[in-house]
């Protein structure tokens, strides 16, 4: 982003560290400076266990950081944001609610009447393809369907900014697709910010504005890459073009040293 524009959010040297099991300290992440604009897409990828999901804590305000600031709106973090959307990689739906109760719950937290509630929920739920199924409980649909509930229910508050930990890793490819081409959709002219963190570099470059690299534990970011494929996208067919490729190999050349350095350190009991 410009450097004179102002981030919605941004990390200043944050540093997290946890207490091992055991005796000792883990740092996840290491002087981790990141600014994100409103609007803007922001992939995260890195070695498995690197921290990736830790920068997201620190900007939602779920963890503190342990030296370094996070700010959001241009304010300190010391809280749960305003503003601010989590989907998760595992569901977040109540099991004895409808599909329809569920979008509604975000709402109703938020102070709105039962039945202001379920309107706003109504209109997310055909958004994402549901219609049909509102009615329906979590058990009673396949695994995009449920995906499908956890997008409406990120953006049925309208966040200003939508935190993403690899939400599709567990769906197959092409439900996994589908739900890359919903997101996009969904997302498209809100003006919100999304920070996503995955472990598919395809995935990243497919989605994002900007693809940021994190270096093996204690993660810091190595390399930000700009995304410069047109948008629209259709996430099928662009990873067939040559500027996609040719923004792959160099996104991996500088991801492949971490995941290489990250295989060691664990065959080695690092």
């Amino acid at each position: 982003m410009p450097a004179t524009q102002v981030p919605l959010i941004e990390l200043k040297a944050a540093t997290k560290r946890f207490p091992k099991n055991g005796g000792g300290i883990h740092t996840a992440i290491h002087n981790v400076n990141l600014r994100v604009a409103p609007g803007e897409f922001v992939a995260v990828v890195g070695p498995t266990g690197c921290g990736k999901s830790t920068a997201l804590s620190l900007i939602s305000g779920l963890q503190p950081a342990s030296d370094g600031e996070t700010f959001v709106h241009g304010e300190l973090v010391t809280g749960i944001p305003r503003g601010v959307g989590y989907m998760f990689q595992t569901d977040a739906t109540l099991p004895w609610q409808t599909v329809l109760d569920n979008v509604a719950s975000g709402p109703r937290y938020q102070g709105k009447s039962r039945t202001e509630a379920r309107e706003q929920a109504r209109e997310w739920v055909h958004r994402v393809g549901l219609g049909k199924f509102e009615k329906y409980y979590p058990h009673q649909l396949s695994g995009g369907m449920r995906k499908r509930v956890a997008l409406a229910q990120t953006l049925v508050n309208e966040p200003q900014i939508m935190l993403m930990d690899e939400p599709f890793s567990a769906l197959d490819v092409q439900t996994r697709q589908l739900m890359q081409h919903e997101l996009l959709r969904l997302w498209s002219g809100t003006d919100a910010a999304v920070v996503f963190v995955t472990h598919d570099l395809e995935e990243a470059i497919a989605l994002a504005d900007r693809v940021v690299v994190m270096t093996a534990s204690p993660a810091t970011i190595k390399a930000d890459f700009p995304v410069t494929l047109p948008r629209p996208r259709n996430v099928e067919e662009v990873r067939l073009t040559p500027e996609f490729l040719a923004i792959y190999r160099q996104v991996w050349e500088s991801l492949r040293e971490e995941v290489e350095q990250a295989r060691m350190a664990t065959s080695l009991g690092g």
